[in-house]
């Protein structure tokens, strides 16, 4: 399944950023982090699990028992660029965590299944 989010100019460009050694310009960073997480919550509806990009953006995903008060008991929470190498392909989820690069919390809190984007 191909999502528009992940065509945006955004993403391109903060791709781009990346590749190039040099921190994507706010605006652009957030707008990018913002569409792969639209695109995530669109292909994998539902509210049992937050995933967290800060400080650019959350969703709540992954169908499930819905959560509505509190930190949520099915968390996941990584930076901008393990964010974007996730949902575009870049890194594995199993690399990801290994490395310590996401953090995860819950049983539930388990992505690989919907990523890459």
């Amino acid at each position: 399944m191909s999502s528009p989010h992940i065509k945006s100019a955004a993403v391109a460009a903060a791709l781009t950023a990346l590749d190039e050694g040099r921190v994507p310009e706010r605006p652009v960073y957030r707008e990018a982090v913002r569409a792969l997480l639209a695109a995530l919550a669109d292909r994998a509806p539902g509210r049992s699990v937050e995933v967290r990009v800060p400080p650019y953006g959350a969703v709540q995903c992954l169908p499930g028992p819905r959560h509505t008060r509190g930190t949520p008991p099915n968390v996941v929470e990584m930076d901008p660029p393990t964010w974007l190498a996730l949902a575009t392909g870049r890194l594995s989820w199993a690399d990801a965590v290994t490395d310590g690069r996401v953090q995860v919390s819950g049983n539930r809190a388990d992505l690989s299944a919907h990523l890459p984007l």
